[in-house]
C-alpha cells in the first residue's frame, strides 16, 4: 500500500505540494488513466473513421516504402553510370547501336 492511501485531503494536498503538483493535477492525472483503461463504446460512425484512417496509415506506408525503393534504384544506377560500369560511350562497342545499354 502507497503511503499517501492513509492521508486524509489536507495532508494529501500538502505531500503533492511537497513534491511540486498540486491535487488538480493528480485528479486530471487519475481521471486519464481511468479513462485509459475504461474505454467508452465507439460509436458506428467512430469505428469507420478509424478502420479509414488506419487503411490509409497502411497505404501511406506502401507507397513510402516504394517511393524509398524507387530512390534507391535511381541512386544506384546514377552510381553505376559514374563509375563506368555500363553507360559507356559507342567506340568502345565498335558496331554497336547508338545506345547500347545491356542493363535496359
Amino acid at each position: 500500500m502507497h503511503k499517501t492511501a492513509t492521508l486524509n485531503e489536507v495532508d494529501l494536498a500538502a505531500y503533492w505540494r511537497s513534491k511540486g503538483l498540486y491535487v488538480e493535477q493528480i485528479a486530471q492525472w487519475r481521471a486519464q488513466c481511468e479513462a485509459a483503461f475504461n474505454p467508452k463504446p465507439m460509436s458506428a460512425a467512430e469505428r469507420a473513421s478509424a478502420k479509414r484512417i488506419q487503411l490509409l496509415e497502411r497505404e501511406l506506408l506502401r507507397k513510402e516504402k516504394a517511393l524509398a525503393e524507387a530512390a534507391a534504384l535511381m541512386i544506384l544506377r546514377k552510381k553505376r553510370r559514374r563509375s563506368g560500369d555500363w553507360a559507356r560511350s559507342n567506340d568502345q562497342y565498335p558496331g554497336s547501336p547508338t545506345n547500347h545499354h545491356p542493363d535496359l
